[in-house]
C-alpha cells in the first residue's frame, strides 16, 4: 500500500485564482449560518450565562486552532487540507481517519442547512414544500459551483457581506431594548453558578457552541486556488476569526438582553423572535430581517459545498475514493463530478430524515452533532500532524508559523479533546453512529489498499 506525498503528480491541480477578500468571504460565509440558527439550543442546556461559558471556551479552542493550522494551510496548500498535512505526516491511515472525518463533517452540514433554507422559505411561501425547497437550493449552489471557482468565490463574498450587515443592523435595532438583568436572569439553567448542575449544563451545550464556528477550517480546501497562499490565507484565517468571535458574542448578548430569553432557547428562528420583542410583528425591520436572513444560510450553505467537494476530489486524487471523483470539468476546471456526489448524498440525507433515527430523534436533529464530531476528529488529526511534521520535517518552508508554538497549538489540541469526549459523552447514539461509519471507511481503504 503506497501513497505518493505528492497527491498530485498526475497533472490535476486547481487553479490559483482567489485572493484574500474572497478567502475572507469563504471563511466567514462557511460558518456564519451558525450566527443565525442553532446555538440558542445552548441556553436551553446551560442558560445565557453558563451558555457564554461554553462558548468563550470553544472560541479560545477555535483562535488557538486557527493561528496554528495556518501553518500547516501555507507550508502545504492542497485542496485535501486536514487530509493532506495527516497523510503526509501518518502515512495512509493518518490520511485516512483525516480525511474521512473532515468529508462527513462537509457532507453531513449542508443537509442541515438546505432544510433550513427550506423551512425559511416555506414561512414566505407556505405552498412551497420545504424537502423540495431543500433539493432546489442543492441543484442552484451545486451548477453555481461547477460554473467556476471565481464565480462562486465572488458570489459568496457577495452574500456574505449582506449575512454579515444584517447581523449588525440586527445588534443595532435591538439595543436601545438591552437589559443586562434579562440576560443574567435565570442564567446558569436555574441553578447556582458552576454548580454540578451547572456544570453538566455548560459540558451538554458544547455542539450549539462549536456551530458558532463550525466549517472555518473549509479555507484550506480552497488553499490550492489561492493566489500567495502565504500571504492571503493568514490574513483571511485571522481577519474570519475576529469577525466571527465579533458577530458570535453580539448576536448572544443583544438576543438574550431583550426580553425572557428562554422563549428563544428552543427554537430555530431567536433572531427575528428577539427583534419583535422590541419593534413588534409588524416592523419594517423585522421583515427585513426575515428574508435577508436567508442570506447567512445560504453563504454557509454555498461555501461548504465548495469544501466537501475539494475534499472529494483531494481523497479521490490520492486514491481513497474511486479515480472518477477527481475529474475537472474540461472548460471550468472545477471538479463537477466531486460536486454531484457529495450533493447527491445530501439530498439522500434529505429524504431520509424522517425514516432514520439516532437514540429515538430524527435525523435532523442529530445532523449537526454528526458534523461536529467530525469537526473534532479533524482537528485533533490536524493539531497532531503539526507537531508530527515540526519533528519529522524542520526543513519544510512555513510562510507563516503557529504563533506561541508549542503552547497554543497545545491549547487547541487539548481543548479539542475534550470538546470530542463531552459531544460523545452527551450524544451516545450519534457517537456510535459517527463511530461505526469511521471504521467502516478507515477499514475499506486500509483492507482494499490505497490506490497508487
Amino acid at each position: 500500500m503506497h501513497a505518493s506525498d505528492e497527491s498530485s503528480s498526475d497533472g490535476r491541480r486547481l487553479t490559483p485564482v482567489l485572493g484574500t477578500w474572497q478567502l475572507w468571504g469563504l471563511a466567514v460565509g462557511l460558518v456564519i449560518s451558525g450566527e443565525y440558527f442553532g446555538w440558542s439550543y445552548g441556553w436551553a442546556q446551560a442558560g445565557t450565562l453558563g451558555f457564554l461559558v461554553t462558548t468563550l471556551v470553544v472560541a479560545v479552542m477555535y483562535t488557538s486552532f486557527i493561528f496554528s493550522f495556518t501553518e500547516l494551510t501555507t507550508a502545504i496548500p492542497d485542496a485535501g487540507g486536514p487530509f493532506a498535512y495527516a497523510r503526509r505526516a501518518f502515512g495512509p491511515l493518518g490520511g485516512a481517519i483525516a480525511g474521512w472525518a473532515t468529508l462527513i463533517e462537509f457532507v453531513f452540514a449542508p443537509p442541515a442547512i438546505a432544510l433550513a433554507i427550506g423551512a425559511y422559505v416555506g414561512v414566505q411561501f407556505p405552498g412551497l414544500e420545504p424537502t423540495w425547497t431543500a433539493v432546489g437550493a442543492y441543484a442552484v449552489f451545486m451548477t453555481l459551483n461547477i460554473l467556476g471557482v471565481t464565480i462562486a468565490a465572488n458570489f459568496e463574498l457577495f452574500v456574505t457581506l449582506l449575512a454579515v450587515g444584517e447581523l449588525l443592523v440586527f445588534m443595532g435595532v435591538v439595543a436601545p431594548g438591552f437589559s443586562w438583568a434579562n440576560f443574567t436572569a435565570g442564567g446558569w439553567a436555574g441553578s447556582d453558578s458552576f454548580s454540578p448542575q451547572a456544570i453538566g449544563g455548560i459540558l451538554a451545550a458544547t455542539p450549539f457552541a462549536i456551530w458558532f464556528f463550525l466549517a472555518i477550517e473549509g479555507v484550506a480546501m480552497a488553499a490550492e486556488e489561492a493566489r500567495e497562499p502565504h500571504r492571503t490565507i493568514p490574513r483571511a484565517y485571522i481577519g474570519g476569526m475576529l469577525t466571527l468571535v465579533a458577530l458570535a458574542l453580539g448576536v448572544m448578548f443583544f438576543a438574550g438582553g431583550v426580553g425572557d430569553w428562554s422563549e428563544l432557547a428552543n427554537i430555530n428562528d431567536p433572531l427575528p423572535q428577539a427583534m419583535k420583542k422590541v419593534v413588534g410583528d409588524s416592523s419594517g425591520w423585522l421583515h427585513m430581517l426575515v428574508w435577508l436572513g436567508l442570506f447567512g444560510l445560504v453563504a454557509s450553505f454555498h461555501g461548504i459545498i465548495m469544501g466537501y467537494s475539494r475534499q472529494i476530489f483531494a481523497m479521490a486524487r490520492a486514491g481513497y475514493l474511486p479515480r472518477r471523483l477527481a475529474t475537472l470539468h474540461p472548460t471550468r476546471g472545477t471538479p463537477w463530478v466531486a460536486i454531484l456526489a457529495g450533493g447527491l448524498v445530501g439530498i439522500a440525507a434529505i429524504f431520509s430524515d424522517s425514516v432514520i433515527a439516532f437514540g429515538g430523534q430524527p435525523l435532523t436533529a442529530n445532523i449537526v452533532t454528526m458534523a461536529v464530531l467530525g469537526a473534532m476528529v479533524m482537528y485533533i488529526s490536524a493539531m497532531a500532524s503539526l507537531f508530527a511534521l515540526r519533528r519529522r520535517e524542520p526543513d519544510l518552508p512555513r510562510s507563516f508559523p503557529a504563533i506561541g508554538y508549542p503552547w497554543v497549538p497545545g491549547i487547541a489540541l487539548v481543548l479539542a479533546v475534550v470538546c470530542l469526549g463531552t459531544v460523545i459523552w452527551s450524544n451516545p447514539g450519534v457517537s456510535l453512529a459517527f463511530g461505526g461509519l469511521m471504521t467502516t471507511a478507515v477499514a475499506g481503504n486500509m483492507l482494499f489498499g490505497v490506490e497508487r
